[in-house]
């Protein structure tokens, strides 16, 4: 039904949903290949409307993937528990647990399994009420735009020193949003889990955008394996049901190190990398500081046409300076007599050509604006995106 007539479909969930125990085996005197009926109705769905699925108790094989075939999930915590099989079918492996530590909400909502955690069944109605507010009822439909009492023209004096002038320290990219978008209209999901990247939709001037920014405070805004699998799915919804995106960008680069490496982190930042390219929306991408290497790259679409300013906060370059220099100018570091005060020197022509404005002389970015212009400029993006 909800195919046919395209409306979304929301999906209460509490139990299995499966084919019985293996005590039905007697009761139906045969065992079967397994299957699941209707599966293809499912993957319809996911591609033609929006599907909201929300655990309201225990979730087990069928149900529990009925909960994750969504575009948007929540979990109650305390009531609602989520496994592919039980603490009992589990103890035959020799694990012990009751059914919170095998699948309750503090897991799965920091693993990236579901989006959301909240308090009650009341909260979960709510959230899906409104994560729908921002969509169409169908893939092709238009999302609706709401009546806006923010004016276009807001500009925010806490802006100007919102961001740091120590690199090393961290601000709230969170508290930019409640700055720059409608009042009241930012709505985050999938906060637990890839910490590196606020995913959210919000509106401007009324009209719906989807949101990707960095938060600094985790990892230094690094993308990892996990806040690349999160932007790569939140991207490719956006992307399904036509909502302009806009990124806010702080980005170090993609996490380094052992356990970086051995969580396979670049294939994952690649293939975020690759649905931002293959979006079709209009993105509009504001460097609010870094931006360096390959996850750097991946702000936009480099080959299409760039919506994109700067803020004069603005730091970018293959590699940062920190740690860059000692590998670039290794054999001239020992070779110096003083390799200290080399490298001192070395750091200091450095930061002499480091403005971000020697980029903009170069067309390297398309503008550099005064903070309080933020506001002004996406909701000029979201008006021209939208009559797109």
């Amino acid at each position: 039904m909800a195919h046919s007539l395209k409306i979304p479909l929301i999906r209460m969930i509490d139990g299995t949903g499966g084919g019985g125990s293996v005590k039905t085996l007697e009761d139906i005197g045969a065992t079967y290949v397994p299957a699941v009926p209707g599966w293809g109705d499912v993957i319809r769905n996911l591609d033609t409307v929006p599907v909201v699925a929300l655990a309201l108790g225990p979730t087990a094989g069928l149900g529990a993937a009925r909960v994750v075939a969504s575009h948007y999930s929540i979990m109650v915590k305390g009531l609602s528990q989520l496994f592919a099989a039980g603490p009992a079918v589990v103890e035959a492996i020799g694990e012990a647990s009751d059914k919170e530590s095998l699948g309750g909400s503090e897991i799965h909502t920091r693993n990236g399994v579901v989006d959301e955690e909240v308090a009650s069944e009341a909260e979960a109605f709510a959230r899906a009420r409104r994560f729908l507010s921002y969509l169409p009822s169908a893939v092709g439909q238009t999302a609706p735009r709401v009546a806006s009492a923010d004016p276009v023209d807001r500009r925010e004096e806490a802006l100007l020193d919102l961001v740091p002038r120590e690199a090393k320290q961290v601000y709230s990219m969170r508290r930019l949003l409640d700055l720059v978008f409608d009042s009241g209209s930012v709505f985050e999901m999938g906060r637990m889990w890839g910490r590196a990247a606020i995913t959210a939709f919000a509106r401007l001037d009324g009209w719906p955008v989807a949101v990707l920014a960095s938060d600094p405070s985790f990892l230094g805004g690094s993308w990892e394996a996990r806040t690349s699998e999160k932007a790569e799915r939140f991207i490719k919804l956006a992307d399904q049901f036509r909502l302009p995106v806009v990124h806010l960008v702080d980005n170090p680069g993609f996490m380094i190190g052992q356990a970086a490496e051995a969580a396979g982190t670049i294939r994952y930042g690649v293939q975020a990398m690759n649905a931002i390219y293959r979006a079709t929306v209009p993105l509009c991408s504001v460097v609010i500081r870094r931006a360096y290497g390959i996850a750097g790259s991946a702000m936009s679409n480099a080959e299409a046409f760039q919506y994109r300013f700067a803020w004069p906060s603005g730091d970018w370059g293959s590699l940062p300076i920190e740690g860059g220099i000692e590998v670039a100018y290794k054999a001239e570091l020992e070779a110096a007599e003083d390799s200290a005060a080399h490298l001192a020197a070395i750091r200091d022509r450095l930061n002499r050509v480091r403005s971000p404005f020697r980029s903009a002389e170069r067309f390297s970015i398309e503008d550099i604006v005064d903070p309080r212009e933020t506001r002004p400029r996406l909701c000029t993006f979201a008006g021209l995106a939208w009559r797109a």
